[in-house]
């Protein structure tokens, strides 16, 4: 008699991309790899790296939201797993209507990691009444299949808790528990002096509307090796291709924009690989800033942090992991009390590291319930996963795109003339399916005739148009 051979468990986990796909800076901005905010990958990194054992394979999905995919889903895997930040704002809300979508067709296991409703510090959810229906069907729907749901705070447990859901667990963000129930974090100078390299972060509506852009200044005047660090799609566009087609980039005071004095002295970044980015965090003696994965990326490289906190979002977060904070409305008001060497010298990491075990475990318990085992509990604690990192070579954080040598301009015109090719590829099929359209049905032929053959070099020249006139114009400068 054959003994019974037992399959691998398989997780569908949504994520821009698997941690272990090495994609260059243009096809990564290109295919929008971390879904307009790379903190993204931070979440979902640690969530592909927390779940992976000897008997669970994890599959990213890409972030594509298909319901027409469900059956295939419920055949290929036994549990579709989804980290969420802050998914519960009434800009997600066609996004969370697609989740839903998916989600009701699914017979399998669907597991919440950390969700977040967001409004204001206040914690007023009056702005979230508009997308109550439709928060609703996604919990209903996400309960159905699973014991509980995470979220990452007070609010939202609270949120979902005056809709009438009982099942509701915080558990705060998979990010922080990358290291499992390891946190190390401590100050290694005794006070912030001129000469630390300090690293800032925010976002554009904390710098336009909130008064970051001040605080910015501030400590670009008084701190020669502060660097900024962006997260956005728009961010990193405008750093490698001088994009300046998004309307982020009326936001000249944000430091990822080629007017401002931090992109000419080349002190910004953007990241497309959590991995890096913890890695060059290492050096650094300090980081704060509005961006809570930002910061947490700094406090998983055991770099001290404090977050400026401008929504509920980032303010649970930090009150649950004992994460050092201010309220970004207060500090902006007074230039002495947004100091980094002040926010330093204020930071108490005892919350924070000595809370991190306990936190862990109830992370883990949650999973437990959900039928899901972790790489910490029942694997060989992530030494596989880091030694298979380890073994690749990510691209370096993206830096300004001030140089007008050959070098600069080779590797970007090089990929563009592949998309070029690939387009002209994708031309000639299309002329091929066009003329079997028009030999077929008259009905089809007129249908056909609404989207002209040349549509594919005109969506070429919007691609790739603009940054190749940019960078000749940076040429001759």
């Amino acid at each position: 008699m054959s003994p019974t051979v037992h399959r691998a468990k398989r997780l569908l986990l949504r994520s821009g991309k698997s941690p272990y796909d090495v994609v260059s800076v243009e096809e990564a901005l290109h295919r929008d790899v971390f879904a307009t905010n790379s903190g993204n990958l931070i979440f979902s990194d640690a969530a592909h790296k927390i779940l992976e054992t000897p008997g669970t394979e994890v599959v990213s999905n890409g972030i594509a939201t298909d319901a027409a995919a469900a059956a295939r889903i419920n055949e290929e895997y036994d549990a579709f797993v989804v980290p969420l930040a802050n998914a519960f704002r009434p800009s997600f809300e066609s996004g969370l209507k697609r989740l839903t979508r998916l989600i009701t067709r699914l017979r399998i296991p669907v597991v919440v990691l950390g969700v977040g409703a967001q409004t204001g510090v206040s914690y007023n959810p009056a702005r979230l009444q508009r997308i109550e229906p439709t928060v609703r069907e996604f919990v209903s729907a996400v309960l159905d299949r699973s014991a509980s749901i995470g979220v990452r705070g007070e609010f939202t447990e609270q949120y979902l808790l005056d809709m009438g859901f009982r099942d509701v667990e915080v558990i705060g963000c998979p990010s922080l528990f990358m290291h499992g129930g390891r946190l190390d974090v401590h100050k290694r100078a005794v006070a912030l002096t001129p000469e630390s390299r300090i690293a800032i972060n925010g976002s554009h509506s904390a710098v336009r509307s909130q008064g970051l852009d001040r605080v910015i200044a501030d400590a670009h005047a008084r701190y020669p090796h502060l660097r900024f660090v962006g997260q956005n799609l728009s961010d990193a566009r405008q750093l490698h291709w001088r994009d300046l087609s998004d309307a982020n980039a009326e936001v000249t005071a944000m430091p990822t924009h080629p007017d401002h004095p931090m992109y000419r002295e080349d002190k910004v970044r953007v990241y497309i690989d959590p991995v890096t980015w913890i890695e060059d965090l290492r050096s650094f003696d300090f980081s704060f800033g509005s961006r809570i994965h930002g910061n947490i990326a700094a406090l998983l490289a055991g770099t001290p942090a404090t977050v400026l906190c401008g929504d509920s979002r980032t303010l649970e977060l930090c009150r649950y992991f004992e994460i050092p904070h201010q309220r970004l409305d207060k500090v902006t008001k007074d230039p002495a009390a947004a100091d980094p060497a002040r926010l330093y010298e204020q930071a108490d990491f005892g919350g924070l590291v000595g809370g991190h075990r306990e936190r862990f475990e109830r992370f883990t318990a949650f999973l437990d319930k959900n039928g899901l085992e972790n790489t910490f509990s029942h694997g060989d604690g992530g030494a596989a996963y880091e030694e298979r990192m380890r073994s690749l070579t990510f691209p370096a954080g993206i830096r300004p795109w001030n140089e007008t040598d050959l070098a600069s301009l080779t590797s970007r015109f090089g990929w563009l003339h592949s998309r070029i090719t690939e387009l002209s590829v994708d031309n000639a099929q299309l002329k091929r399916e066009l003329a079997r359209t028009r030999a077929g049905a008259k009905a089809t032929a007129k249908a056909a005739t609404v989207v002209p053959a040349t549509s594919v070099y005109r969506r070429a020249r919007r691609a790739v148009g603009r940054p190749i006139r940019r960078a000749l114009r940076s040429a001759q400068q």
